[in-house]
């Protein structure tokens, strides 16, 4: 739930006015933390460059991780972790965000829900994760911050289950339901953010917590008949040591069949695999294995173990905290995720906001079983409009096509290269093992053989500042085989010296001589997605142009190797603007 402990004085007035035990507090200032989210848009600036359009964001504010999102009665549940009060600092009381949709792209705000209102989450309320019970009952499990700052795990439950919108929800009275001890040797900073929770044949709920001893990462296990008593496993679901704190953890299973449905969490059996996702704390990122889950021992048995930074990642990018929940109504599993800024904090507050999510992704198991694909829900097409279509042509070594007659600022575009010569081909090395090392050291802006070649996003008229979205080619001579880079260079994507312009780079297994090289980047003012190979492999970018803003950004296809590759196939729709209030 990435951490941040700079909580206001606010909590005094709280405190001051909780009831004895685990009462419930009735206060003003409660109800004016609810209403902060109905701020109208005059209290923005009107210079705004920054802001998406397609990508769900609140209208002020700081903002961070997902927390619970569900379909309950045909409509989408957003939670995500919020500040209140303030500006676009983290610095306040975190309560939990709401929003609904019918399709996950349009976004409608519900009143704040889980403020501070008992011992258990006085200090604040974390993320969690929502479990659909019998009865069709949809149940929060979160973790909840005391006034001695110890990590505990709550309970809520909806007050008025006829509620499409769920607009309330009740702390039960036997909170915290879990909370460290001596006995459990948890320690009380580190035990956070369960997991969906899943039943096995026994009737009893499973739960994960991430928590950590030393440097020995940590799935808890914890188990439940009737979702208010829990009792720890005496094992980890699994560990893994020198990985530090495991936040945010999502378990989850996938069909073997490589097809591109969901399964609901509590699947088991030999028709699927299972996911344990973790968000490393000591480095920001989102690692994932495919394994099994052995329900006889309670254990998780990765098909190859977590190795930190060479594990793999959802997203190569800004991307952290994601969960997944199973859709029923389209039978599909989708993630989400925390894209963090890359602004400076001074910068955040000027703006008045912070923190943004990525745009949904079905997720599925690759037919080789060894990753994940991930793709845009297919409702994010219905904001596409005016196509413009390239037709196939040769892109010369050192040259570049502008793409016109789009929004570039604002745009959704789809490739294929096709490489025409293969003897120029650089040679790899084997030393080569870090692919964001080897995208910083030969960046767009470094010639090679075959490559790089891709998109120049959100690109100023000079090319003065630009975010380029890149392929280059080497051959592995050893090995017989190519290896193909992926490289998202942010290097020249502002002329404001202040933001992070880290260069993010993957390597994706593919084929460029068979399937050709397929990229799929989704532009929305500071932010740029891209899919590489019908999403084997994703880098999420955050960027803030000085130059390149609103109608002044450009866009186009760009190779500046030494060899000539074709375009096959392009097409980019500008994108018309969600309705997010």
């Amino acid at each position: 739930m990435a951490l941040f402990y700079s909580t206001k004085l606010v909590y005094s007035l709280l405190l001051a006015s909780l009831t004895l035990g685990y009462g419930v507090i009735e206060l003003q200032a409660s109800r004016h933390v609810q209403n902060v989210a109905t701020y109208n848009q005059s209290l923005l600036s009107d210079d705004q460059p920054y802001r998406t359009a397609y990508h769900f964001q609140p209208l002020k504010n700081w903002m961070n991780v997902l927390s619970g999102p569900m379909i309950y009665r045909g409509i989408y549940h957003l939670f995500y972790q919020y500040n209140p009060i303030g500006d676009g600092s983290p610095d306040g009381p975190r309560v939990w965000g709401h929003s609904t949709s019918l399709d996950m792209v349009n976004w409608t705000p519900q009143p704040l829900t889980l403020q501070p209102q008992m011992v258990s989450n006085m200090n604040g309320s974390y993320t969690g994760s929502i479990t659909i019970l019998q009865g069709y009952k949809p149940a929060i499990l979160f973790t909840g911050i005391t006034p001695k700052n110890e990590q505990v795990q709550d309970l809520a439950l909806p007050k008025d289950l006829s509620d499409p919108f769920l607009k309330e929800w009740v702390l039960v009275p036997q909170n915290p339901l879990m909370y460290p001890t001596l006995e459990n040797n948890i320690n009380a900073s580190s035990f956070r953010d369960p997991t969906t929770a899943w039943m096995l044949p026994d009737g009893n709920w499973r739960v994960v917590i991430g928590s950590k001893i030393d440097r020995l990462g940590l799935a808890l296990l914890f188990k439940s008949r009737d979702f208010i008593n829990w009792v720890q496993v005496d094992h980890p679901l699994y560990s893994y040591d020198q990985t530090g704190m495991w936040e945010c953890p999502d378990f989850f299973p996938v069909y073997r069949s490589g097809l591109p449905i969901g399964v609901d969490t509590s699947a088991i059996g030999p028709i699927v695999k299972h996911v344990l996702k973790i968000s490393l704390d000591d480095t920001k990122h989102d690692v994932y294995t495919i394994g099994t889950y052995d329900t006889m021992r309670d254990a998780y048995v990765p098909d190859v173990g977590f190795e930190n930074d060479s594990s793999l990642r959802y997203d190569y990018g800004k991307y952290y905290a994601a969960k997944t929940f199973y859709d029923s109504s389209k039978m599909q599993r989708i993630l989400l995720s925390w894209v963090n800024e890359s602004s400076s904090l001074e910068d955040d507050i000027k703006k008045g906001w912070s923190g943004i999510h990525a745009i949904p992704r079905r997720v599925w198991l690759d037919t080789s079983k060894k990753q994940l694909i991930q793709w845009p829900i297919s409702e994010i097409e219905l904001l596409r409009v005016n196509p413009v279509i390239l037709p196939t042509q040769v892109l010369k070594g050192g040259s570049t096509i502008e793409i016109l007659g789009i929004t570039a600022a604002q745009a959704d575009v789809e490739l294929l290269f096709r490489i025409r010569d293969v003897s120029i081909v650089e040679r790899f090395d084997a030393s080569w093992t870090n692919p964001q090392l080897l995208c910083s050291q030969k960046g767009a802006s470094v010639s090679g053989g075959l490559g790089p070649f891709g998109l120049l996003t959100l690109a100023s008229k000079g090319l003065e500042e630009y975010t380029a979205v890149f392929f280059r080619i080497f051959k592995d001579y050893d090995n017989n085989r190519f290896v193909v880079l992926m490289c998202s260079d942010q290097s020249r994507s502002s002329l404001n010296p202040t933001p992070d312009k880290t260069t993010y780079g993957t390597f994706v297994n593919v084929d460029p001589t068979f399937d050709g090289l397929r990229l799929r980047t989704l532009i929305d003012h500071s932010i740029v997605e891209s899919f590489a190979s019908k999403g084997k492999n994703v880098i999420t970018a955050r960027v803030y142009p000085t130059l390149a803003i609103y109608d002044k950004a450009h866009l186009y296809a760009f190779n500046y190797g030494n060899g000539s590759v074709d375009i096959t196939w392009l097409t980019a729709w500008s994108m018309r603007k969600a309705n997010i209030a």
